[in-house]
């Protein structure tokens, strides 16, 4: 089958074997893929958990049509469509754990849209509820919000029932459209002391909760926004991963401060989040009160080029790429 695999400082085109699935997998015939930052770590060479390096299939979210499965497997079936998340999605078909796979909300739904949700409903449920632990009426600030994760983070922090919705960007004709999707405020974090802003918006007080996918050098301006006794989860690294940490500031708020990410997580905890999403967004996705606007769609063949438009990072919302 054609796959885009990681070449040592790239991507290429290639014919790999058809993976074969073990007890807890799914395969499927890839019908569209969506593109995450984290795809261009790993098209330039970086593992992804214990996966990575030259020869591997590239992909982190796909959309396609159940062709097998494993012996432990029996909430899906052959034909079966379905919304997947794991590693090989730049490819004719791939695998994923059953418990990183989520039907269809709603059959009328694309292929395209659905290539575009496994990540970011799995990413903002468990940093905003699981692990945030947002409650009605508090304040939420995400950071990094022009993202199709953080695009959705607005929305679910709004369904959730936040008070107040805060999203930032650097680029003002982004910023100007975060309202469309739940941003009762924005914030321009390439500002000097842009924590004034957030501060500005809240009366003083800063947010109860931080969705942070900027990490970096603006952590201290992070720690001013955030309100005394208020939580930040750190998300994503897109600013950095070093930087100087006041823990006097961190202490003074009394703020927690929870790492997440899924690449230490195992299949079962996984399947947590994966029950907990179906049970607390289906409703809403079925409804049309959820969803990711769609930058642009290009043939599985540009697969390069769409890695490329997303670096340059001019898009808004989702790049997904389609089989032919």
């Amino acid at each position: 089958m054609r796959a885009f695999v990681q070449s040592g400082t790239g991507v290429t085109l290639a014919e790999v074997p058809v993976p074969s699935p073990g007890p807890d997998d799914i395969l499927t015939r890839v019908t569209a893929a969506g593109l995450n930052r984290a795809d261009l770590g790993m098209a330039a060479g970086h593992a992804h958990g214990a996966a990575g390096g030259a020869g591997t299939v590239l992909g982190l979210e796909w959309a396609g049509v159940v062709e097998e499965v494993g012996a432990n497997v029996t909430r899906f079936k052959p034909g079966d469509r379905v919304m997947a998340s794991g590693l090989g999605g730049f490819a004719e078909k791939a695998l994923s754990d059953h418990r990183r796979t989520f039907a269809y909300p709603d059959e009328t739904m694309s292929e395209i849209e659905g290539a575009t949700l496994s990540v970011a409903l799995r990413t903002m449920h468990d940093a905003l509820v699981l692990n945030g632990g947002l409650s009605k009426g508090e304040s939420v600030l995400i950071l990094g919000a022009s993202s199709g994760v953080g695009i959705m983070g607005l929305q679910i922090a709004g369904l959730m029932g936040a008070g107040q919705v805060l999203g930032s960007s650097t680029n003002p004709t982004r910023r100007d459209r975060l309202a469309e999707f739940g941003a009762q405020g924005v914030i321009d974090t390439s500002a000097s002391g842009w924590a004034d802003q957030v501060l500005q918006a809240t009366g003083g007080r800063g947010v109860d909760l931080v969705v942070d996918m900027l990490s970096g050098p603006g952590t201290n301006e992070t720690l001013r926004a955030t309100a005394i006794g208020g939580r930040i989860v750190n998300v994503g690294r897109l600013a950095g991963t070093r930087a100087e940490f006041d823990f006097d500031l961190h202490a003074l708020r009394r703020i927690q401060y929870i790492g997440v990410t899924f690449r230490t997580r195992t299949a079962d905890e996984v399947g947590v989040i994966t029950e907990a999403v179906e049970r607390d967004l289906w409703p809403a996705l079925r409804e049309g009160k959820l969803r990711l606007p769609i930058d642009r769609v290009l043939p599985f063949t540009d697969t390069p080029k769409a890695l490329e438009e997303m670096a340059a990072n001019q898009h808004f919302g989702k790049i997904v790429v389609k089989m032919e």
